[in-house]
């Protein structure tokens, strides 16, 4: 489905990303791990357009989308959501979720003043593809609640609808259970397997090691920037390469497996 060649970034003088040829097939989950500070983030930015990279060339669906910004990035078929949960509190949980559908209409700012025809059908289509994604993170009976009643994993809900109602073919996860609890994380891992088994297919940044040996079906590692393994979970903590890479990263031997905390900087 999305195939990166190449991939690099540079900051001044820090290599970010640096020459990553990866690929994700469709209909599976695919994790990125790796310690903090290895690129994943920033290798997200990159996939779905926050960063321009410069050098190497990013795949979907046969097209070159390299060059493309965001929001083209997004009309093409793929959405992300972001480390920290990106709703608007104040609003209603569906209000947050037609936010994400907006990118597939076709009103100007003219047609919002005027409530123009074109503007009142997109606010419609904008309901019924918002309440289409609440459906299917089990939200479509909080629709009119505030987005900041909810708990913590609902607001997190909440942030995977607003990136589903733009119909993404694609869709990224950035840390989608950091700050949960373990039965939180067991929630979301049902809800990723029931979106994969809908034809979604999913990329995910993640800490918790329980949660990506759980569901990924193949993962990728990177380390300073560089990928260093890609393989099923079995094949991946096999890899001396890999195990280097976790044991090297804590200070008092910690090892493949172990969840890691903080957000991934690079």
């Amino acid at each position: 489905m999305l195939d990166v060649q190449g991939l690099g970034i540079r900051f001044g003088g820090n290599q970010a990303v640096q020459d990553v040829t990866a690929s994700i097939p469709a209909g599976q989950i695919t994790a990125i791990i790796g310690p903090n500070g290895a690129g994943k983030s920033t290798f997200f930015n990159l996939i779905s357009g926050f960063y321009q990279p410069t050098s190497g060339k990013i795949v979907f669906l046969g097209e070159d989308i390299t060059p493309l910004k965001t929001h083209q990035v997004v009309a093409r078929g793929i959405a992300r959501t972001f480390q920290t949960t990106t709703i608007y509190r104040e609003l209603s949980v569906l209000e947050n979720a037609m936010i994400g559908h907006r990118v597939r209409t076709k009103a100007g700012l003219l047609d919002a003043l005027l409530r123009t025809g074109r503007e009142k059908r997109d606010d419609q289509e904008s309901r019924a593809g918002a309440m289409r994604a609440l459906e299917r993170v089990g939200l479509a009976t909080q629709a009119n609640r505030p987005a900041g009643a909810l708990t913590q994993e609902g607001q997190k809900r909440v942030g995977i609808a607003m990136a589903l109602s733009s119909d993404p073919k694609l869709l990224l996860l950035d840390e989608p259970a950091a700050g949960m609890n373990p039965e939180e994380t067991v929630n979301l891992m049902a809800l990723i397997r029931e979106l994969v088994a809908g034809g979604l297919t999913i990329a995910l940044v993640e800490h918790k090691m329980s949660l990506v040996m759980g569901l990924a079906d193949q993962i990728l590692v990177l380390h300073h920037g560089q990928k260093i393994s890609q393989g099923t979970p079995g094949e991946v903590s096999r890899d001396p390469a890999v195990i280097e890479a976790y044991l090297g990263s804590h200070a008092h031997g910690g090892q493949m497996g172990q969840s890691t905390q903080g957000a991934d900087h690079a």
